[in-house]
Order: structure tokens, then sequence, then C-alpha cells
């Protein structure tokens, strides 16, 4: 049974309806910043660096701390503190929340703090693991325990950020939370522009300054969600009560939450691992695409779940079943209406999109070639992705903790086995398809098991909403491609101008046909997601 509120506590004001698709749309506008500046990001990178030796040892190193970002920034964290914390908001008030925000905040400085220090201390064996077939190279084994001793602390930096995300989220702050990984993007992108060439100067190897720029990134995150934080009434205090009920509560739920929301990024780990077998250039040609299939769930997956997940956590607490049900399919269904198009587009558009970011400087048309393969595959999945971020946190603001666990170790268990399998058969692509793979089956298994805790989730909608969504995501398609090959024999794809206008006007084309296509099918969620935009645009223009 749901939890019903305390009799006479205070609550907070609850969201209007349109509340949903508004938030969304504040954590999506922030997130494609980030998310722009984060291809930046790439293609800096991809132009000094390109598939190289340099950047698969700083990929790999980064791998492991990168692995605490995505978990706590996006998942587990999220999954465990923003219910708790909205419960004692809205049951108990402000300065209750305060003292659960500071306990976590120093019990997560003492926990990743110590895994820092023995991350640092064991680096050697634990890149030697993940990695070993990189001795086969001289020097970039070592080089990659270098940059891993350097990028641990990043562990410690990420956790903190995630902390004050989740309270800045559950006082309904989207914006700012949403933006700060853009902080991290800045940090990198002026540190691979202004340190690589200094870098040999001071006797470091050119790519430290790119795990410099991550370091600095992560300390940006916090900084800029101070601010906020401090306008609602927080302070900080050095405090740790270990007693605290609240406390426990997030502790019991972060173990399985976050096994129940690591399926993906395991996946991706284990993948890594095959990959490093595949010769130089197999890691970075899948980063890469997965970073670019990795925009829409930012847009779109996480933003939606980031505008769910505080409100199906202030019905929990406030006993409202129907709500939750409506709050939870309300946000299904608007992101299939956008995650099923992009899911289209990046595979009919995989390669004029990769060669536009990044095919500069060090990173070959054989290097978009690979990339755009790479992208196709891990496309596939893209449906599957967001609906991980979006269900597996319902399950613990609902206090079922088990089900999205064993949905989680499911998935791992077949990527493992269709990676083994498929990378025999395909090399580093089938490791993209088995990620996919994993993705859409934990995704589809997370959505039918929620059926019976919410009293179902209108799945007849939902699955209406796909079928149209998919139809008019493929007239998309098909004139996106028929526009792209005609518009490069008109203006060529030698030049980034005319890979610029050449994709420009597809992406164009493609969405005028999505748009023409979704009103003709009378898909409401687009009819809401238009409504929307057309109200931001006639506000920026006032």
């Amino acid at each position: 049974m749901l939890p019903d509120a305390a009799s006479g506590a205070g609550t907070l004001p609850d969201p209007p309806d349109g509340r949903l698709a508004r938030s969304a749309g504040l954590a999506g506008v922030a997130t494609l910043a980030s998310r722009i500046l984060g291809l930046v990001r790439e293609s800096v990178q991809a132009a000094i660096f390109g598939a190289s030796n340099e950047m698969d040892a700083f990929l790999v190193a980064f791998r492991i701390p990168n692995l605490a970002r995505d978990l706590f920034a996006e998942g587990a964290m999220s999954a465990a503190f923003v219910p708790t914390f909205t419960r004692d908001l809205t049951l108990r008030g402000k300065a209750d929340a305060w003292r659960l925000g500071n306990n976590v905040i120093n019990a997560l400085l003492c926990a990743s703090g110590l895994l820092v220090v023995v991350g640092i201390a064991f680096a050697r064996p634990l890149v030697t693991a993940y990695a070993g077939d990189y001795a086969a190279v001289p020097g970039k084994l070592e080089l990659t325990v270098e940059l891993s001793r350097v990028l641990m602390p990043f562990l410690t930096l990420v956790a903190i950020a995630s902390a004050m995300m989740g309270m800045l989220n559950s006082l309904h702050h989207y914006f700012v939370p949403a933006l700060s990984p853009a902080m991290f993007n800045i940090a990198a992108i002026v540190c691979a522009v202004a340190l690589v060439p200094l870098m040999p100067v001071l006797g470091w190897p050119r790519v430290m300054a790119v795990a410099i720029g991550a370091i600095l990134g992560g300390i940006g995150q916090i900084v800029i969600q101070v601010r906020p934080l401090w306008r609602e009434g927080f302070r900080y205090r050095p405090m740790l009560d270990t007693r605290d009920e609240g406390l426990r509560r997030i502790l019991v739920l972060m173990g399985p939450g976050t096994l129940g929301l690591a399926a993906t990024q395991v996946n991706v780990l284990i993948n890594t691992m095959l990959a490093t077998s595949q010769g130089t250039g197999a890691v970075s040609w899948l980063t890469y695409a997965f970073r670019l299939m990795y925009l829409p769930i930012g847009l779109f997956g996480v933003s939606v779940a980031t505008a769910v997940l505080p409100q199906v956590a202030r019905h929990v607490a406030l006993g409202d079943h129907q709500a939750i049900r409506g709050t939870v399919s309300r946000g299904l269904a608007l992101m299939l209406a956008v995650n099923v198009p992009a899911m289209l587009g990046l595979i009919v558009l995989a390669e004029p999109i990769t060669r536009l970011l990044f095919e500069r400087g060090r990173f070959l048309p054989s290097d978009t070639a690979a990339t755009a393969d790479a992208l196709r595959f891990y496309a596939v999945g893209l449906v599957g992705y967001s609906a991980v971020r979006i269900a597996s946190p319902v399950f613990y603001a609902l206090g079922r903790n088990r089900l999205p666990v064993g949905a989680a170790f499911g998935s791992i268990a077949v990527n493992v086995l269709a990676s083994v399998l498929l990378v025999r058969l395909l090399g580093f692509r089938g490791l993209a398809l088995s990620t996919s793979i994993a993705a859409l089956i934990n995704g589809g298994a997370l959505i039918w098991l929620l059926r019976n805790p919410l009293g179902g989730i209108d799945g007849g909608h939902l699955l209406l909403t796909f079928v149209k969504t998919l139809s008019a995501a493929a007239v998309m398609a098909a004139v996106a491609v028929g526009i792209e090959r005609w518009v490069v024999v008109i203006v060529g794809n030698d030049r980034v101008i005319d890979q610029s206008i050449c994709l420009s006007v597809s992406i164009t084309a493609g969405l005028l046909a999505l748009a023409a296509a979704a009103r003709l099918l009378r898909i409401r969620e687009f009819d809401e997601a238009f409504a929307l935009a057309r109200e931001r645009l006639q506000k920026l223009r006032g």
C-alpha cells in the first residue's frame, strides 16, 4: 500500500496540471544548453586528440568517476534522496528538510572521500583489471593509471552536486540544477583549448589538460547551485547524525537504488572493457557515439524524469494514488512522443551528424564512419534508456525496491551474453547493439512491473501514443533522408558550412513533416509540447 499523509500535516502547494510539461520544459531548456556545450566539448577534444591512444586512455580513466556521476546525478541519489527530502519538506517543513540535507551531504563527503583515497591507492590494479589490453601499447596503461588518480576526486564533487540538485528539484527549481553540468563542459572546453599547449612545457601529457578541466568542472557544478539554495534558506552545517531516520531511509534505498538504476551504465562499463581489445579507437568511437545518443536522453528522458520524481514523491506522501498514476502515465507518454522521433532521426542522419560535429583535426573520415555505425546501434535503445530513467525512480518513491533491482540484473545478464556473441560478429558495433537490447528489455520490464503497484499505467493510451508517434516519425525520417540527399547534390558536403546547410535543411524539413503528421494523427502530447514552445517564444518576444 502507498503511505497516507500524516493527519493535519502541512503541505506544499501541489503543482497545477500543466506543471509536469512546464517543469520538464524548464529542465529541458537548461539541459539543452548543457548538452550543446557537451557536444562542443566532444568536438574540441575530437579535433585535438581524435580517436587516439591518449583519448582512449582518458576515457577509460574517467569511466569509473563518470559512472558515479551518472548514477548520483541522474540515478540512485535522485531515486533515494528526492522522495525522502520531499516527504520531510511536505510533512515537516524546511527546518527538518535542511537538517536531512546536511546529514546527506556530510555522509557523502565521508563515504566518497574514502572511495577516492582507495581508488587513488589502487589505481594501477584497478585499471589493469579494467583495461589490461592497454599494456600491449607502450605507455598507454601507465597514462591511464596517471589520469585515473587525477580524476578520482571528481566522484566526491559530483556526489555533493547531486545532493544539492535533489534539494533544488524538490523545491521546484529545475533550471539551475539542469544547467549545472554546463559548468563541467565549459571548464573542459577552456582547459582543452588553453592548457593543452602548456602541458608538454610542464612535463605532463597533453591529455592531462582535459583531466584538470573535469575537476574544475566538478567544482563549478557545486558553485552554481549555492545561490538558489542559500536563497531558499539552506545553510551548510558540519553535522552527521547517523541515527537520523531520513538518512537511514536514504541509505537503505541507495543500495538497491544504485543497482536498479545502474544497468545502462554498468552495461556501458562492461562494453568499454570489451572494447579495449578491439584496437586503437574503439573506445573513443563508442564513447563519441554514446554521447551523441545521450543528447535526447538528457533532453527528454532525464528532463521528464526530473519533473516526474518530485511530483510522484509528493503524491506518495499525501496518499494520492490517482495522481501518482496520472503523473507517471503522462510522463511516459511525453517521453515516447519525443524519443521515438529522436531515435529514427539519429539512425537515418547518423553519418552527417557525426561528420559535422567531429570530423576535423585528428578526427578522420574513417573515424566518422565508425562512430556513425556505433551511433545507429545505440539509437535503437533510446526509448529503453529513457523509460528506465523515468520508471525506475518511481519504484523507490513507492518503496518497491526489489523490482527494479531484478530488472537491472536481468538486463545486465542479457548485455553480457549479447556482448560476447555480437562482438564476434560485428566487432565494436555489436557492443553498442547489445547495450540497446539490454536497455529495451530493462525499460520494458519496468513499465510492465509498474502496472501492479499503480493499479495500471493507462497502457492502451501509451501503446496508441507509441504507434502514432512511430508512424509520424517514419514520415519524418523519410523526408529528412530524401531532403538531405537532395541538398548534398546541390551544395556538396566538403566544407563545414555545406555540411551545416545540408543538416539544417534536412532536420527542419523532417521536423515540419513530423509536426504535420502528428497533427493529422492527433497526438495529444505533441499539441502540449507545441503549446508550451509557443508560450515560451511569446515570453521571449515580450
